[in-house]
């Protein structure tokens, strides 16, 4: 059966309500990552509802409180200067250890490239100590591994223009030394968690298409310095290792022919910018991300007539099997207004017809 006849099938399922939760298809896994984000407590107190949900995990984030009283996000202060230390995170952990999460098992703790105020030649020795402490919390959490967020919020992380604004550094050494720093990463995350799963908001494929599909210079696009540290990272993983490209580009796909053009793009056309292709190939694994509400800070989410969004229950369905197919092994769904769960309990702005369409995509 062909991506489109299946999503054909899913649409049609939907449309009559046959929609019954089945099977998940072989191999591949439904993420939830947004603005319902949990953190381990509400994971620990909500399971039976995640688990009630069509996802087979989650991106989630670590909550904890310094001596003063004042709560802090871990997983949006681990990229700086400062160590957190290990003790900080042990309510979190124990969270994790006596939550049984029995089928909703791929979990994946968030990791930001936040705060992002290092000069790339400056000491690394906190952040690297935080990656391993992400990393062994993930792994004592029985989680499949981390989510690093490569979209630099804070600073200019990748830009190489900006970067040698402020620090004047020739570019090669520049990029010799980015490539050290993700060598470094990787390392750090497998002491914490050998052969674990990294998750990429997006990897060589952004840079891609910021590039025009190579018809201007990659150096001159925002994500020029994320090419040698993923450089980095991949040589240095080990043959246990898995790091999926999330592909955050097709957030917004309806049409199943972009799933295969870029699922090949991810395979081969993105190997021109790849220090190691042998290496980047059996590392690799591809995924997608679909943003339900797509642009839903500007664009009004309509929970009454979900026929008016951009997305409605019968697109949605057709993106969510394509996605599918061409995935290796996962699919993201990402959301602002909808809310899979809630700490009252239930979804809260999420019409039924979606629920609906991901557990018919697993049948």
């Amino acid at each position: 059966m062909t991506s489109a006849v299946r999503a054909a099938a899913v649409a049609a399922l939907v449309l009559t309500g046959a929609c019954a939760l089945g099977a998940a298809s072989p191999g591949k896994k439904l993420i939830e990552f947004g603005w319902d984000e949990p953190d381990t407590r509400f994971m620990r107190e909500h399971i039976a509802q995640l688990q009630a949900s069509p996802f087979d995990g989650c991106v989630f984030h670590v909550s904890f409180r310094l001596a003063n009283g004042t709560q802090r996000n871990f997983s949006w202060d681990l990229w700086g200067r400062n160590r957190i230390p290990a003790a900080l995170l042990d309510s979190a952990r124990a969270d994790l250890v006596a939550t049984r999460f029995g089928r909703f098992r791929e979990n994946f703790l968030r990791v930001n490239v936040t705060p992002g105020d290092l000069d790339w030649f400056e000491d690394h020795s906190a952040l690297m100590s935080n990656l391993e402490l992400a990393a062994r919390l993930a792994k004592a959490g029985g989680c499949r591994g981390i989510l690093l967020d490569t979209e630099p919020y804070r600073a200019p992380l990748w830009d190489l223009r900006e970067q040698t604004k402020t620090h004047p550094h020739a570019t090669d050494s520049l990029y010799a030394q980015v490539r050290h720093r993700g060598a470094e990463a990787m390392a750090a995350l497998e002491r914490g968690y050998p052969g674990l799963t990294v998750f990429l908001t997006f990897g060589y494929s952004e840079p891609l298409i910021q590039s025009v599909g190579y018809r201007k210079p990659v150096s001159d696009t925002r994500y020029a310095l994320l090419v040698p540290f993923l450089d980095g990272m991949f040589g240095t993983a080990s043959d246990s290792v898995v790091i999926v490209d999330g592909h955050e580009g097709s957030y917004s796909f309806r049409d199943p022919a972009q799933f295969a053009a870029n699922a090949d793009t991810m395979r081969r056309a993105v190997r021109r910018l790849v220090a190691q292709p042998e290496r980047y190939t059996r590392r690799l694994s591809v995924g997608f991300g679909i943003w339900l509400d797509l642009n839903s800070d500007h664009v009004a989410w309509h929970v009454d007539r979900p026929e008016s969004n951009y997305f409605t229950p019968a697109a949605f369905a057709v993106s969510v099997q394509a996605a599918l197919d061409h995935a290796d092994r996962y699919v993201w769904i990402y959301s602002q207004e909808p809310r899979w769960w809630t700490a009252a309990g239930g979804p809260q702005k999420l019409p039924a017809a979606y629920d609906s369409v991901l557990r018919a995509a697993r049948r």
